[in-house]
């Protein structure tokens, strides 16, 4: 009966969840305000361009180039004809091809839950970044009222459904914890997205008072000047599972 009543509202207010305008407020505080600069921002999962289109508006006039990896066929044509370079790689097995601190920004809105490789996809975003440069991470929150309200009842969280498409469960604390490993990241901020099972008009202010119980939450963290990638955060940690970490790692 509850996860019947929170799919009714999960339906009109979903497209919350991909906190579109989150990710450009973030984005907006983060990013250093340097008019004259020119900015290279990265989506790594870019679907139909969205989250890029919105931060080449929301930073226009800058001189901007956008990247995005995507391999779903449409996806990725749409992207190109909205003058988006795309890269269709794997990114849990394959290396960006892209140069060395050559990104001022790089987003990753509701992709890692999908992904178990997330040391690799990270150790390429730490590559890629400039040091100080900006990664926004956008995941469903394991940890939001509605999740908690149905594990309470005994039932799988909507987040982590073993018959959906995510494989990874993510709370703030558990994301902090591994972004922060070993120095690579510095962690800025935390926002949320929505509310079940409330409205939209009362979900952005619920969600703004408190993230760590809306729907997704939305990191930003910034590249510290540290040196190395972060795969290596693997070297000194086992963990009972075997995780990619490239051919020269």
């Amino acid at each position: 009966m509850l996860r019947t009543f929170l799919t009714k509202f999960k339906k009109e207010w979903e497209y919350l969840n991909w906190g579109r305008a989150v990710v450009v407020s973030l984005a907006k505080q983060c990013v250093p305000d340097e008019p004259n600069c020119s900015l290279r921002i990265l989506d790594v999962g870019s679907g139909t361009g969205t989250d890029l289109l919105n931060l080449h508006q929301a930073f226009y006039p800058r001189e901007i180039e956008l990247f995005g990896v995507e391999s779903h066929p449409p996806y990725a044509q749409l992207c190109r004809e909205k003058g988006i370079h795309v890269i269709p790689l794997n990114v849990e097995h394959e290396a960006l091809p892209l140069d060395d601190r050559s990104m001022d920004l790089v987003v990753a809105n509701q992709i890692i839950e999908h992904t178990k490789d997330i040391f690799w996809i990270f150790s390429e975003i730490s590559r890629v970044l400039k040091p100080g440069g900006i990664v926004i991470v956008g995941v469903p929150n394991l940890a939001s009222l509605h999740n908690r309200a149905l594990l309470m009842v005994g039932k799988q969280p909507t987040s982590i459904e073993l018959l959906g498409p995510h494989v990874r469960g993510i709370t703030k604390g558990s994301f902090k914890n591994f972004i922060m490993s070993d120095g690579y990241f510095e962690f800025l901020r935390v926002r949320g997205s929505n509310f079940y099972p409330f409205p939209a008009v009362i979900s952005k202010g619920l969600s703004r008072l408190f993230p760590t119980l809306s729907v997704s939450l939305f990191f930003c963290c910034r590249r510290t000047s540290k040196e190395g990638r972060f795969i290596d955060v693997l070297k000194s940690r086992f963990y009972e599972t075997e995780f990619f970490k490239g051919t020269t790692a």
